[in-house]
């Protein structure tokens, strides 16, 4: 387990443009081990471009970033064996079967083929993916069976740190109890996990911090308890209205209405 006073992610001064449109300004963070981080704010206000930079997908950035006590400008790649991703968009290589998508990532991340394989075989029978489709190739997959799969590579070499952009998108209700209890126990064995999603209910009660990001700034940052007291709202949804200035939800959807009731 990490140590608990140290931070698994430093942020200091992280800027970014694309070409004349600066996305991110002066962002500064620090991510603890055992956080559930719900990191949200409206489309194009920075979510995405934040962790591709610490994924090392994007560069052009200015400032500096850390993970696990490391800058990622060094150029070292190690870290990466101790992250796991969901991206919003489901993006596998679904010629493959799960079998050798999964392996395929394992090995990827060190480890062997037969450890990769027994623990994916597990995992996809605990999420109801039997034998019967663990051999199929994965463009069979419903869009949940596919969640699933890549919610598995994503944790399969135990990872310290996680990234899960939408990760509850397209799956059942059982399914998501089980991936927000999931998220709650490895918090608790010390994984930092950065949660992002616009389901506002859902950030409000699995994250123990929330942060909230708009037109490329850090509006709040604080437990869902602190960020109520200081705007004396209700609900996230609320504050984050609050926060971002956004309060045509209501006269949007009566004019949207309106037309399709036309004749």
């Amino acid at each position: 387990m990490l140590n608990a006073e140290q931070p698994v992610l430093s942020i200091r001064n992280l800027s970014m443009n694309y070409g004349d449109k600066p996305v991110l300004k002066n962002i500064d963070m620090e991510v603890y081990p055992g956080q559930i981080i719900g990191y949200i704010g409206p489309n194009g206000a920075g979510k995405s471009t934040t962790v591709k930079i610490m994924l090392g997908l994007v560069e052009g950035y200015t400032g500096d970033i850390s993970l696990f006590g490391k800058r990622i400008s060094d150029g070292d790649w190690e870290y990466k064996r101790n992250i796991g991703y969901v991206p919003e968009v489901i993006d596998i290589y679904d010629n493959l079967t799960a079998s050798e998508y999964l392996t395929f990532v394992g090995e990827l991340y060190g480890l062997s083929w037969s450890t990769a394989n027994m623990k994916a075989k597990r995992l996809m029978h605990i999420l109801g993916l039997g034998e019967e489709v663990y051999d199929k190739a994965i463009s069979s997959y419903s869009k949940g069976m596919k969640q699933k799969v890549m919610l598995i590579s994503s944790l399969l070499h135990n990872p310290d740190l996680l990234f899960l952009d939408e990760p509850l998108s397209g799956l059942d209700a059982n399914s998501v109890m089980i991936v927000k209890e999931l998220m709650s126990q490895l918090a608790a064995q010390g994984k930092t996990i950065f949660y992002s999603s616009h389901i506002m209910d859902v950030v409000e009660k699995i994250s123990n911090r929330i942060v909230l990001l708009h037109e490329g700034r850090i509006v709040a940052d604080g437990t869902f308890e602190s960020l109520k007291h200081h705007s004396q709202e209700g609900t996230l949804e609320q504050i984050f209205t609050q926060m971002t200035g956004f309060h045509e939800h209501a006269a949007i959807a009566e004019e949207f209405v309106s037309i399709v009731q036309e004749v």
